[in-house]
């Protein structure tokens, strides 16, 4: 199994940027799919991204697309999601998952938080207007 810890949230002004990271420990790596969701207060957990085992291959939320992007060091075990043109709407609790899953379709079921084995503990991100 592998461990996920979240890192890079904080507190950035409507327009700003935050780099999140996903550290992760344990089997290797390179062997998982790997995604990121948010959850709001009140709200369920929705997906904002995703990213295949060897970084070929990225999907991201209509919501957040030509803003956010997703990558990932294998070298390093971290997956990073830089977010950019921050708004408001943004504020949520960052989650990193991972999935040892194949999705031999249309790679939709990657938007699903079912499809993941294993998460971080979350790290916030708030944006002010």
């Amino acid at each position: 199994q592998v461990q996920l810890v979240e890192s890079g949230g904080g507190f950035v002004q409507a327009g700003g940027s935050l780099r999140l990271s996903c550290a992760a420990s344990g089997r290797t790596f390179s062997s998982y799919a790997m995604g990121w969701f948010r959850q709001a207060p009140g709200k369920e957990r929705e997906f904002v991204a995703a990213i295949q085992r060897n970084g070929g291959s990225t999907d991201y939320s209509d919501s957040v697309k030509g803003r956010f992007t997703i990558s990932r060091d294998n070298a390093k075990n971290t997956l990073y999601l830089q977010m950019n043109s921050l708004k408001p709407e943004d504020t949520a609790v960052y989650y990193c998952a991972a999935t040892t899953l194949y999705d031999a379709s249309d790679g939709s079921s990657y938007r699903a938080a079912p499809f993941y084995d294993y998460w971080g503990q979350g790290t916030q991100v708030t944006v002010s207007s």
